[in-house]
């Protein structure tokens, strides 16, 4: 037997979608419509000087668990957001960045 009512496009326990795509059916916390540029927090990631960025990731990355684990829904997806963005402009500053060779696995 079918429901006759909507589908839920993220049905709760998937595992195939993003934390940021799931904000549909998290609480009522989240805003009814996307944020506007002038809602958005934080200097844009290409204006920051190398110090800043490292800095800015390092306070989000001490900062991950507590968020994940007790921040509102909406706070949790400005964390994502913000990591997203300054790991991106980290990653396009430093392209060929060195990687460890005892952090790599056994193929």
């Amino acid at each position: 037997m079918t429901a006759s009512g909507p589908q839920d496009p993220f049905p709760a326990g998937g595992t195939e979608v993003s934390p940021e795509q799931r904000i549909p059916e998290w609480g009522d916390d989240r805003t009814a419509a996307p944020a506007s540029d002038a809602d958005l927090l934080g200097i844009d990631p290409a204006e920051l000087g190398e110090e800043d960025l490292i800095r800015e990731m390092q306070s989000l990355h001490r900062t991950r668990l507590d968020t994940l684990r007790h921040a509102t829904d909406s706070a949790l997806a400005n964390h994502l957001r913000r990591t997203a963005e300054l790991e991106t402009e980290y990653l396009a500053r430093h392209p060929g960045r060195e990687v460890d060779p005892s952090r790599l696995r056994d193929a």
